[in-house]
């Protein structure tokens, strides 16, 4: 296990304030709809409107504090370039991300917005790592790689202290899964907390790499994801975040796109939240579960609120 939980507690002293201590309350519409109480983590009313800005802030922190840069970069769909840029802002940072042609267009201009220097490349995802590695390599820029770097992973870890503060007992905490900071970094924070809660990560069926990779203990090529969870779209699996996952995970379970889309639905009709695919994973789960969690207590983490007005008008339809 690569995670420290007296790293975590320090964190939760270093991220800046906007970005820590989010709402967490137990939304009784959406209870009574699905079943069981659910307990809602809102990462997304913050200025990047995702959990990332906790683990962007710790890497900067770290780098500020070693002093030898000024300036960093990453490869992003959209999330973690927003956050690096505004904390790059805050702590006079140069930013600059490296972006697929075929990333969501919304975020990329999100992450303009912010101040980052995004440069677009042809090809997907690993495109984008491969060229944010060069220009690393060409700039003495800090690659901040997202999971794969500690920080991201520890800083994500503050969510899972603050809700271990939660005056109820909680069953079960659903945690979207991606490349995986989220979801080791809540689950060990948690585990060291409160041990007997289940810690049950979500994937989208049509990237189920990580999933597939828990289940068989194994690194998983599962091909190329297909879903508009654009957010946890990634198609390889970094082998320092599985064996953490493989430690600190309950279970995992995989989600279909009809079910992604009645969970963003669900959120904004019962809770007026407006969350990006990724986010609804949790609902989507308890959709497609509903025995499992039958008069249970289930927090689940909205971790993003990043998405283009049309496109979600489009997914939650007029039901």
């Amino acid at each position: 296990m690569r995670l420290d939980i007296d790293r975590i507690e320090a964190a939760a002293t270093t991220i800046h304030k906007v970005f820590r201590h989010t709402p967490q309350y137990i939304c009784e519409s959406l209870s009574r709809a699905l079943g069981c109480r659910v307990v809602l983590k809102v990462e997304t009313m913050n200025p990047a409107r995702c959990f990332k800005g906790r683990g962007t802030e710790m890497v900067l922190a770290r780098l500020q504090l070693q002093g030898d840069k000024k300036s960093v970069v990453c490869a992003s769909a959209g999330n973690l370039g927003q956050a690096l840029a505004y904390g790059g802002r805050l702590r006079n940072f140069d930013v600059t991300v490296t972006a697929s042609v075929a990333a969501n267009a919304f975020k990329v201009e999100k992450m303009r917005l912010l101040g980052a220097n995004v440069v677009l490349v042809e090809g997907e995802i690993e495109a984008a790592l491969q060229a944010a590695s060069d220009h690393a390599e060409e700039t003495g820029a800090f690659l901040v790689e997202d999971s794969k770097n500690l920080d991201t992973c520890e800083g994500a870890a503050t969510i899972g202290l603050e809700l271990s503060e939660l005056p109820q007992a909680l069953d079960a905490v659903l945690v979207s899964l991606g490349a995986g900071a989220m979801a080791t970094g809540i689950g060990y924070a948690l585990k060291c907390r409160r041990p007997n809660v289940e810690i049950i990560t979500v994937q989208p069926r049509n990237a189920p790499a990580m999933t597939l990779s828990f289940k068989a203990k194994r690194i998983v090529d599962a091909g190329a994801p297909n879903t508009i969870a654009d957010g946890v779209a990634g198609r390889y699996v970094i082998p320092e975040i599985l064996d953490d996952l493989l430690v600190v995970a309950d279970d995992a379970l995989l989600v279909s796109e009809d079910s992604i889309k009645e969970g963003m639905r669900l959120l904004y009709f019962h809770s007026g939240l407006v969350v990006e695919p990724a986010a609804a994973l949790g609902v989507a789960a308890i959709l497609e579960n509903p025995q499992r969690f039958a008069g249970k207590t289930v927090a689940t983490v909205l971790c993003g609120g990043n998405v283009e007005p049309k496109a979600f008008e489009a997914w939650i339809g007029k039901s």
